[in-house]
């Protein structure tokens, strides 16, 4: 294998074992397998709220922003599935109860509670185009704080991409949704 060289320096030529052991270990840890854990349930909330637009909100412009939103959100379920998958599934997080990580909805930033997601479902027209922003403006800062909290607590450089992903593309979202009338 090639490494490179420092600036300045010549590549040089290592044997496969050498280069192994050079290269930085990124093995998911708990603060990796949890973020993915919640992620899929975020998002998934998601998808539930952006449903209802299609047929509940008036504004176009809410309607398109849902559909981007969906649009993005389920390929990265799947891609956050196949990620566990090949991870060899869920895990619990290191200490359980006591280190205070659980995937009670409540303890996930910006989730929506049920009775907002049971007045969603029954807001139409302008009412609804209201709620669903706000919702899913906290809804998108919450999972811009989780993505955040991996960076710096997390290890796997796939759970760092696919976290950079959601803080890019929630990020240019919200400025979407406040920019809304």
């Amino acid at each position: 294998m090639i490494a490179p060289g420092k600036p300045g320096e010549p590549a040089r030529t290592l044997p496969a074992e050498d280069a192994a052991k050079e290269m930085p270990d990124d093995s998911p840890n708990a603060a990796d397998f949890e973020y993915i854990q919640m992620m899929i349930i975020h998002h998934g909330q998601a998808l539930e709220m952006t449903e209802l637009a299609a047929h509940q909100a008036k504004s176009d412009s809410v309607k398109r922003i849902a559909s981007r939103i969906a649009a993005g959100q389920g390929p990265e379920i799947d891609a956050m599935k196949g990620w566990l998958k090949h991870h060899g599934g869920a895990r619990r997080a290191s200490g359980g109860a006591s280190s205070g990580h659980n995937h009670d909805h409540a303890a996930m930033p910006g989730m929506a509670t049920e009775a907002q997601l049971k007045q969603l479902r029954a807001a139409r027209g302008a009412a609804f185009d209201e709620l669903f922003l706000k919702l899913m403006i906290t809804h998108h800062d919450g999972a811009i704080i989780m993505a955040t909290s991996v960076l710096s607590d997390g290890n796997n450089v796939q759970v760092e991409e696919m976290a950079n992903d959601v803080i890019a593309q929630q990020t240019s979202e919200i400025s979407r949704m406040r920019e809304m009338p």
